[in-house]
């Protein structure tokens, strides 16, 4: 993914996870807005569905659980049998976990936040590395948090995640930058979305993505 016009992304395969609703909904928009086609992955089916219907031939949904090892291959597979490879990649899906104080998360909350929201996005690493190698380089976009810069109180599944997304992007982005495949976090704060509409703050609603 680059910067640039409408077309900045023709003839580019970007997958995007979580791309149901929410940010990665927008995201989904945004990347066939400038020209590229589009995998809309997601575990919420009629919803990404729908996303991908509303993009039309830009688009097409696959149901993808983003902490199965086989759901990352078969996403992959089919953008090299149908899309000509993976060009770009936003790791966006997650989940908050709710605002509980450390104490009171339970160990299986704690393990589920993390197992969906870094370790799904080292899974979409490793498996569209090889890929986005064969086809000379690609970039990788991961969905961190404003709660992965700072310690943000009541989100410690969530924000151990987002810091470990941040510092996971680090890594692979000097590990990879040979193979000219880019590999950057961004850090939103504060935003209303479905996953976060239950956060809602005095006079209005919001949340951490």
């Amino acid at each position: 993914m680059t910067g640039g016009g409408t077309d900045a992304l023709r003839g580019r395969t970007v997958v995007v996870t979580g791309g149901a609703r929410g940010l990665g909904a927008a995201t989904a928009r945004a990347a066939a807005a400038a020209g590229a086609r589009v995998l809309v992955t997601d575990v919420l089916e009629d919803e990404g569905r729908a996303v991908a219907g509303e993009l039309g031939d830009h688009a097409r949904f696959v149901r993808h659980d983003v902490t199965s090892e086989d759901d990352w291959r078969a996403v992959v597979d089919l953008a090299e049998r149908t899309c000509g490879g993976v060009h770009g990649l936003v790791n966006n899906a997650g989940i908050s976990g709710g605002s509980h104080a450390l104490e009171e998360q339970t160990a299986e909350a704690f393990r589920r936040v993390v197992d969906i929201d870094l370790t799904g996005v080292f899974l979409g690493l490793r498996t569209v590395v090889p890929a986005m190698r064969a086809g000379g380089g690609g970039s990788v976009v991961n969905v961190s948090s404003a709660a992965g810069l700072t310690g943000l109180a009541r989100t410690a599944g969530y924000g151990a995640a987002k810091w470990g997304v941040r510092g996971l992007t680090k890594i692979a982005a000097v590990e990879l930058a040979a193979d000219r495949i880019r590999v950057n976090s961004v850090h939103p704060g504060m935003i209303h979305t479905p996953m976060t509409a239950h956060l809602g703050i005095p006079g209005g609603d919001g949340g951490y993505p």
